[in-house]
């Protein structure tokens, strides 16, 4: 039985987009949609060009790739990037209007960081419909597009950092450092003893069942 391999992302979208032009192509991806505590962060990112092949194994998908190959892509893309851009939404606007909503404005908020402002948005899985720039909207765009691709790298550093050196701090015990507020047994346990804390997502369940009670 033959093993299939799975195919690194490339540039080949965003060239198409372009066809031929100077136009500048951010992807836009997010992490954290299904966390019970802490914000969900998107990134947006504009890329000079096709990744140089010393790089292309460690700009994928960031869920592909160890915590090590993410900080050394981050820290090369960053410096690499023509542009990139980081928006959040907290627990308390994700709360506030739903997690789908929350993804969206927090996509809108980073690509309003982007600096030049690009011309065309490649997106992972939605649309923004606020946003007044020609969009293209690709399921999985962080597995076949190197601009998501560094997005969701970037994304996932940062939240992953914020999770880990901000709140851990913050709110010990809940072990944020170690599950970055997925709902592992640690922290269902961690919930059961401590209660939610303020980043905690109170509509999420099983959040939402521990202050019910």
């Amino acid at each position: 039985m033959s093993k299939t391999t799975r195919s690194l992302p490339d540039f080949s979208i965003e060239t198409e987009i372009s066809n031929g032009s100077a136009l500048l192509v951010a992807g836009v991806d997010e992490v954290g949609r299904g966390t019970l505590a802490g914000p969900v962060v998107a990134a947006a990112a504009i890329l000079p060009g096709p990744v140089p092949a010393e790089y292309e194994k460690i700009v994928n998908d960031s869920k592909l790739l160890s915590a090590a190959q993410r900080q050394r892509a981050c820290d090369w893309l960053v410096d690499w990037c023509v542009s990139y851009g980081v928006g959040a939404c907290t627990a308390d606007e994700i709360d506030a209007m739903g997690i789908v909503p929350a993804t969206r404005l927090a996509m809108s908020r980073a690509v309003a960081e982007l600096d030049p402002q690009p011309d065309h948005l490649l997106i992972d899985a939605v649309e923004l419909a606020g946003v007044d720039i020609p969009q293209t909207s690709i399921i999985r765009a962080d597995s076949t597009s190197q601009s998501a691709a560094a997005a969701s790298i970037i994304a996932k550093v940062t939240r992953d950092k914020l999770m880990a050196n901000i709140f851990e701090s913050e709110y010990p015990g809940y072990g944020f450092a170690s599950h970055k507020g997925y709902g592992t047994a640690f922290h269902l346990s961690a919930l059961e003893k401590l209660g939610v804390s303020p980043i905690h997502r109170c509509s999420f369940k099983p959040v939402k069942d521990i202050l019910g009670r």
